[in-house]
């Protein structure tokens, strides 16, 4: 707990570096255009086909009707609005996570351990293509599993928690994977993704509840869906600084864990030395005799 309350810390004054605030906007770039080239060339057809779809769906016809009837017409303006919303944040989100991973996460990794690591050897215990494998599978699972459960988000307790656990574990699997793929042996990293499971799944599922809430900046007031553009762009730069957040709270404590792993083993092989060493002791050569007088 004392770890996890330190790195947390650390974490957040590494955010107020102007580095990682730099490093924060980079991926804004990338998902900004994307969002405003999608928005320019397909927000007016996704709003027709999904109002196009709500109104061939008699349940929904109905409940739309119903809201017209108790004077609440013009909330049916919004609902297609909202839907297309919905859908359109997770996507920049995945794309966001994906650009940090492969972007912000080594850059931030190397801050961390050039200010606090520097003694720290780096093993190298895993290439660059692997990581990248690595985080493209975990976001699958990820995003399979949010398809899943969406019709349980029906249910009110369940919104409040399955989305937040998903992003949690996505967070925990890849930000721990790519904390340690430099410094870490697979064998280092394995083991402390194995023992110190519980406290990496929290820091991923406190990161996750915190990625929810640049969501509130929409979804709160349905005026501010005049902004939509904008509010995309907005959320996505909060989303990518709490992955920063994230990144840094991954590495302050991954890689505090992987100098105590070491500390405590390394020691013990340096005194003992190799099981099968044989140690032979040297006899100084005596001096030769002194020539007679």
């Amino acid at each position: 707990m004392k770890q996890l309350v330190d790195s947390f810390w650390r974490a957040a004054a590494y955010c107020l570096h102007p580095r990682v605030i730099w490093l924060s906007v980079l991926p804004l770039l990338l998902t900004g255009v994307l969002a405003a080239v999608l928005g320019y060339f397909f927000w007016e057809s996704a709003l027709i086909a999904v109002r196009a779809q709500l109104d061939a769906w008699s349940l929904t016809g109905s409940a739309l009707g119903w809201l017209e009837s108790v004077g609440a017409g013009g909330l049916r303006t919004l609902v297609a609005p909202l839907i297309v919303l919905a859908l359109a944040v997770p996507a920049l989100v995945i794309l966001s996570l994906l650009v940090v991973a492969l972007m912000m996460m080594p850059k931030l990794v190397d801050l961390v351990a050039q200010r606090r690591f520097a003694a720290l050897e780096r093993r190298h215990g895993e290439p660059v293509w692997r990581s990248v494998l690595y985080s493209l599978g975990a976001t699958l699972l990820a995003v399979g599993a949010l398809v899943i459960s969406m019709p349980l988000w029906l249910v009110p307790p369940l919104v409040l928690l399955l989305p937040p656990l998903i992003w949690g574990w996505l967070s925990y699997r890849v930000m721990s994977f790519d904390a340690l793929a430099e410094h870490a042996t697979r064998d280092e990293r394995r083991e402390l993704m194995r023992v110190h499971r519980l406290p990496l799944l929290g820091i991923g599922i406190v990161t996750g509840y915190l990625g929810a809430a640049p969501a509130l900046v929409w979804a709160v007031s349905a005026a501010l869906l005049v902004f939509a553009p904008v509010l995309i762009v907005v959320s996505v730069w909060l989303y990518t600084l709490v992955f920063a957040f994230s990144a840094l709270w991954f590495s302050h404590y991954c890689l505090a864990e992987l100098q105590a792993l070491r500390a405590r083993s390394e020691p013990v092989s340096a005194v003992t030395g190799p099981p099968d060493a044989i140690v032979i002791d040297t006899v100084p050569a005596v001096p030769p005799a002194l020539p007679p007088v």
